[in-house]
């Protein structure tokens, strides 16, 4: 008998694919782009973030929409990204029981992402775990296999990092690929690696496209026994902060790829189409996605 492998699809283009749209999306264009998500059968979505409007203008409607969504889908797996601790307030707040928080491994950018040094990060991680203990917190680390300012980093810091983190008592980990730098082979030593040294968290993956890698190095994830993968829709997205950052993996892509090679992800492929096809006519942005250019007449599911 076979047995499907099951991976789950973590959405992040309400947060990630929308914060690089330099347009504002007007709120209920959002609403329904989360509403068609939910209705493909995504459980798991990262709503919006918790940041400075002045940083990042597109985020201005983040408790409206989180209040929205809180609210009417209270079993669903909704979160936010938190970049500090008045962040993770706001968050609670709203009602959430989980945040996103992110660091980089490199210094350079962390600097230039959230204007703090790594001890600085580590130092708000514990604060903010103490503060708010209840709070599930999945922890990002960008630049986890490469940094624009740094390049490639090694894979010795990375595990340094994850042990600091992981002292404060959080089990969940998302290794970011910020600029799309890492290869295939790079993927594996650095999975491969982490879960011989910490067998007990949870690692996630966030692949970004800017090579054309992104499918191939998340499904790589996948077959290393990853089972939580972040991807955006329409492949919308890139790091406001990390020069050459291009799009996510597209979401539609890699559940296409995932249907095909056997692995269970719940989610109904027409019905993502249609979300992908609502954001490609309604949203002004940069998409890396490959399905949303096919003919209908002649997809293939």
């Amino acid at each position: 008998m076979n047995i499907l492998k099951s991976v789950q699809i973590i959405e992040v283009g309400p947060r990630d694919g929308f914060q690089n749209v330099s347009k504002f999306i007007p709120t209920e264009i959002k609403q329904t782009v989360v509403e068609k998500l939910i209705n493909s059968g995504i459980k798991r979505i990262q709503i919006t973030s918790f940041v400075s409007p002045k940083a990042i203008p597109q985020m201005r409607d983040a408790k409206e929409l989180s209040e929205k969504f809180l609210q009417k889908y209270p079993d669903m797996e909704l979160f936010a990204l938190c970049p500090n601790l008045k962040g993770v307030e706001i968050a609670s707040q709203c009602g959430y029981k989980e945040v996103s928080l992110v660091m980089s491994l490199s210094e350079s950018h962390n600097k230039a992402n959230i204007n703090m040094s790594v001890q600085e990060s580590l130092v708000q991680i514990d604060r903010i775990k103490q503060a708010f203990p209840d709070m599930i917190i999945s922890q990002d680390i960008a630049t986890a296999f490469g940094c624009p300012f740094e390049g490639e980093i090694q894979i010795d810091l990375l595990l340094e990092l994850i042990y600091r983190i992981n002292t404060f008592g959080i089990n969940r980990i998302v290794l970011c690929d910020t600029i799309g730098i890492a290869s295939p082979n790079l993927v594996r030593r650095t999975l491969r690696s982490v879960k011989k040294e910490f067998s007990k968290i949870e690692f996630n993956v966030h692949i970004h496209d800017t090579r054309n890698l992104g499918i191939l190095n998340s499904f790589i994830a996948a077959e290393e026994g990853i089972t939580g993968i972040q991807t955006s829709i329409c492949g919308l997205g890139g790091c406001p902060f990390a020069p050459g950052a291009a799009g996510n993996t597209a979401t539609e892509d890699l559940v296409y790829l995932f249907n095909k090679e056997g692995y269970k992800t719940d989610i109904n492929f027409n019905k993502l189409m249609e979300c992908a096809k609502f954001v490609q006519e309604n949203i002004e942005g940069q998409m890396s996605g490959h399905q949303i250019k096919i003919d209908t007449s002649v997809r293939c599911i």
